[in-house]
């Protein structure tokens, strides 16, 4: 499919992304999720099931697979 960003001449492309997102005051990283990508500007579209599905995930409060460090820009 044609990228959706006026004068972008891309494709999107099948990929996973790592998205990030903050949910009640925290930082929330989620690897491996399905997406397509503009292979110019890289441009990101997710499905509304996956988007319901991180909502999902979100509101299950699962632990986490792994923590990583998070550092402020000051």
């Amino acid at each position: 499919m044609k990228c959706t960003i006026e004068g972008c001449p891309g494709q999107y492309e099948q990929r996973t992304i790592t998205h990030t997102v903050r949910h009640e005051n925290e930082v929330v990283v989620i690897d491996h999720v399905p997406a397509e990508v503009c292979s110019v500007c890289s441009d990101v579209l997710l499905s509304p099931e996956t988007v319901q599905h991180l909502e999902r995930l979100l509101r299950s409060r699962r632990k986490p697979a792994r923590t990583v460090p998070l550092y402020e820009y000051v």
